[in-house]
């Protein structure tokens, strides 16, 4: 047993890679107190900085922010249990795959993003949240992979799959790309300072038509 968890150690099975620990406590606190958010955002840094940028916008809405920077479609699934579902919300906004095309950690089809974001949704509707599908915002290149040059087209093409299976299955689908891309389906200008992440101001846009959303899908 000691050499096995040695070896665990030594392999780095014994860190959180999937950060299940980013939100742990607040989540522990929200069940306790049975503080439930109306809406949980689940993302990546552009979910995260979000709520860093807006804190406002999430305390005023009973929104919880659920960002964790560089991570794919496939953590977030993994965590999906514990800083989703646990937290017992009316509605999830799903925003995921940029991290999945800027080959971070590893390399998955366009087909397998689409495919962890459906898994989401099926979670969510399996447990009686609502799951809003948000597209991919616009990235023409990433600073941290230079090497990859045609991310701005598989964007593209994740984003019209995501937006079919919504319209397929009576999913709300919320489009920041054709909001924020330009005509080379990179960032319009002054959006983004790093073409994948939005400015400050550019999320007041993104407000804008996730409200929207959201409350078509709480009326109903």
């Amino acid at each position: 047993m000691i050499m096995l968890l040695s070896s665990m150690t030594m392999f780095g099975y014994s860190q959180d890679w999937f950060r299940f620990n980013d939100y742990k406590a607040d989540n522990e606190r929200i069940i306790a107190n049975r503080d439930y958010p109306e809406v949980v955002f689940i993302g990546n840094s552009i979910t995260e900085i979000w709520a860093l940028y807006h804190p406002e916008f999430f305390k005023d809405h009973n929104y919880c922010g659920r960002g964790i920077g560089g991570q794919t479609s496939a953590h977030i699934l993994v965590r999906f249990q514990s800083d989703v579902i646990d937290l017992h919300p009316k509605v999830v906004v799903i925003m995921a795959g940029t991290n999945d095309v800027a080959h971070n950690d590893f390399w998955v089809s366009p087909e397998q993003v689409v495919n962890n974001v459906i898994s989401m949704c099926s979670l969510a509707r399996a447990n009686g949240i609502i799951p809003i599908i948000s597209s991919i915002p616009p990235c023409k290149a990433f600073v941290w992979r230079s090497e990859i040059k045609d991310a701005a087209q598989t964007i593209v093409n994740i984003n019209k799959n995501l937006k079919a299976y919504a319209e397929a299955n009576d999913i709300v689908y919320v489009d920041y790309h054709a909001a924020l891309a330009d005509k080379d389906m990179g960032f319009q200008k002054d959006l983004s300072d790093d073409g994948c992440h939005p400015n400050p101001d550019t999320y007041y846009l993104m407000e804008e038509l996730v409200q929207a959303a959201i409350g078509r899908v709480l009326v109903k």
